[in-house]
């Protein structure tokens, strides 16, 4: 039953990487089946950009929690790591508050975005895709990227700059 659990909290701890997978992989699948349409049978899709536009905004929102946990958001750590040790651990709970703060700032602005959306009705064009769909997974990813940005703060995730420069020494 452990196994079971490990596999399900796995999964679920993993479900930002899967969607973004997935969103990837119809992307891809789209856009060549695009191409090949408009130059080989002179029918291109016309509805096509509006779900390669609405894929982009999926995957990079998905995935944006995952970057956290992994340590791949960009950072310029040059010169909290030529401060004293102390001050570092200043700097990084400082860099905690802005990006915590940053996070919930851009979390209330979606809610209001969306509620934008959803009270106009607007929608893409040709498929009619109401654009709350479109964004709402901003909401999901910000409430995402805050739990995995805590998470790799309490597990100590480096940076893979970090990684690399510490596995030279």
């Amino acid at each position: 039953m452990d196994k079971k659990e490990n596999k399900a909290l796995s999964v679920l701890a993993n479900l930002d990487v899967a969607v973004a997978s997935v969103i990837l992989a119809i992307l891809i699948v789209l856009t060549f089946l695009g191409v090949i349409w408009r130059y080989i049978f002179s029918a291109p899709f016309t509805w096509l950009e509006e779900v390669q536009t609405s894929c982009m905004v999926w995957i990079v929102f998905a995935a944006a929690g995952a970057a956290f946990r992994n340590g791949n958001h960009v950072a310029i750590e040059m010169i909290v790591d030529l401060m004293p040790k102390s001050m570092q651990k200043v700097m990084n709970v400082l860099i905690s508050v802005v990006v915590v703060v940053v996070i919930g700032f851009l979390f209330i602005q979606s809610i209001g975005f969306i509620q934008v959306f959803l009270k106009s009705g607007r929608s893409t064009s040709m498929l009619k895709i109401p654009y709350s769909l479109v964004y709402g997974i901003a909401i999901v990813s910000y409430i995402d990227m805050i739990i995995s940005y805590f998470f790799s703060v309490i597990t100590g995730v480096k940076s893979e700059a970090k990684e690399a420069a510490s596995s030279d020494e």
